[in-house]
């Protein structure tokens, strides 16, 4: 399913059977899948697991996966059952040094998402948004061995307006850390735009709405990360 700038109230439904559909993807030739378990983000705890676990028995491609961990137990959890990287958010802002503690004992298995409102750092499935910018958390950072930033603009969220690549390749150029955009990415001008600032630090880019609206090819975009 896919949220419209991050409500849960405006979710459409793609496909029912997750597996399947990321099967579809691996088959298709995707070599990273991107999982968001949404409920967890809300509840604070994996919701989903059934799904998760689901997917990753379906692919063989690294799976990164993020929504609802809070704690190492689950981050342990999740990548003893073959999650390649865990995505932290919320105790990205409200634990930092469990976060740097996690990329110790599991180097570049730990990405920190940074999702943003109006360039605030929003938690909790985006239902709160902090007095924090992205900059400065994903600064925090910079030194702990996390593998990528992923960066949401979360008024582009779902909205297929096209994302915020400006502002994405603002903050890359300011990291040494990778960024990963998400958000609003429509078009393969995008993801041309995008590739463009390769050089200043975005690493990659994750495709959601566009994909099952079909606004994006896969084999063209595949063809265009190289």
């Amino acid at each position: 399913m896919r949220l419209f700038r991050g409500e849960m109230s405006q979710a459409t439904i793609f496909n029912d059977d997750p597996a399947a559909q990321a099967r579809s993807f691996a088959d298709a030739g995707c070599r990273w899948l991107h999982i968001v378990d949404l409920d967890g983000a809300f509840a604070g705890k994996p919701m989903n697991r059934v799904s998760v676990e689901a997917i990753l028995d379906a692919v063989r491609i690294p799976v990164q996966l993020g929504g609802g961990i809070r704690d190492l137990a689950t981050i342990e959890a999740w990548l003893g059952k073959g999650v390649s990287r865990a995505i932290l958010g919320t105790i990205a802002l409200e634990k930092p040094d469990l976060v740097k503690q996690a990329c110790r004992l599991f180097p570049q298995r730990i990405a920190v998402g940074i999702d943003a409102r109006a360039g605030r750092v929003a938690i909790e499935g985006w239902a709160k948004t902090s007095t924090t910018s992205a900059l400065d958390l994903a600064l925090r950072f910079e030194d702990a061995g996390v593998a990528a930033i992923i960066f949401t603009d979360i008024d582009r969220d779902g909205t297929l307006a096209g994302a915020n690549i400006e502002r994405t390749a603002e903050l890359a150029r300011q990291l040494e850390t990778p960024v990963i955009a998400s958000g609003g990415i429509s078009s393969l001008n995008d993801l041309k735009s995008l590739k463009a600032h390769e050089c200043d630090g975005i690493a990659g880019a994750i495709l959601g709405r566009a994909l099952y609206d079909g606004r994006i090819d896969l084999a063209a975009a595949l063809a265009l990360a190289g």
